[in-house]
């Protein structure tokens, strides 16, 4: 069985500051991490950072996100990023910068999380009308992201939850991979892989048929069997599955065992345990 592909949730999240320079650079040099996973938004100016909430201000585990507050979109680029990430010492990074750092060995998952507007139609297979509205509406950002990425010569992956970022990436990058992340719905996630051809799908760890944690309420799955056997249609069509997040190394033995392609995990090493 080949082992499945290991990509660092955030830098992974669970032992270093997410979406940071820090975390990237620590992320890259940790054996077996093929790919790391971050998010993107605009700051006020329509810079790309590497950022995942709308907010600046936040918690993770009781300590605050950041040390500034108001919403990423709306606050000036040099405030973003001189923001304080988790107490760390790390600031939020522009995406050139943290790209500027990995290495071209390393990939890079990046996940268009927002075009600078609050109607983002999360989750959906949108109607023909709508898409074409709603890649107009993603297509400025992505454009910037993808300048940002062409100046970065490891693997590239796209990925969202938004239909309209994956429509504005294909007609402005189509030589790019992209990637559906789902939620809440399987079939609405493979008619959106279909309709842009995506090179893989994204599903929560709990999508996975015949696994423990397929009945797990989790990602707006309810603790049922998945009606669909996602890993199946994916592989009959010739798409890839990576699976997210992964927090321990039980969860990581399913996923493995199930046949998945890669696996979105917050700590490392979570592979080099056994059942």
């Amino acid at each position: 069985m080949d082992e499945p592909t290991v990509i660092a949730h955030r830098g992974f999240a669970g032992v270093a500051p997410e979406n940071t320079v820090g975390a990237a650079v620590a992320a890259a040099d940790r054996p077996g991490t093929a790919m790391i996973e971050i998010d993107v938004q605009p700051a006020a100016d329509g810079t790309p950072v590497v950022f995942h909430d709308d907010r600046l201000e936040g918690a993770r585990d009781g300590r605050p996100i950041t040390d500034a507050e108001g919403l990423v979109r709306e606050t000036p680029l040099e405030d973003v990023c001189a923001a304080e990430v988790l107490e760390s010492g790390e600031t939020v990074p522009t995406l050139a910068a943290l790209l500027e750092v990995v290495p071209s060995t390393m990939g890079v998952n990046v996940e268009l999380k927002n075009p600078g507007r609050a109607d983002l139609r999360f989750g959906e297979a949108l109607s023909e009308t709508a898409r074409e509205k709603r890649r107009e509406a993603w297509q400025p950002f992505v454009e910037r992201v993808v300048d940002d990425c062409d100046a970065f010569r490891g693997e590239v992956l796209f990925s969202s939850f938004c239909e309209g970022a994956l429509a504005a990436a294909r007609d402005v990058a189509p030589e790019y991979a992209a990637a559906v992340l789902v939620w809440g719905s399987l079939s609405d996630g493979l008619e959106v892989a279909r309709r842009y051809d995506c090179e893989a799908i994204h599903p929560p760890r709990n999508a996975i048929a015949g696994t423990a944690m397929a009945t797990e309420q989790y990602a707006g799955f309810s603790a049922t069997e998945p009606e669909i056997d996602v890993l199946e249609v994916a592989h009959d069509e010739g798409r890839t599955v990576n699976v997210w997040t992964v927090e321990n190394w039980l969860q990581f033995a399913q996923l493995r065992a199930a046949g998945v392609d890669g696996i979105v995990v917050d700590y490392p090493g979570l592979g080099n345990a056994t059942v």
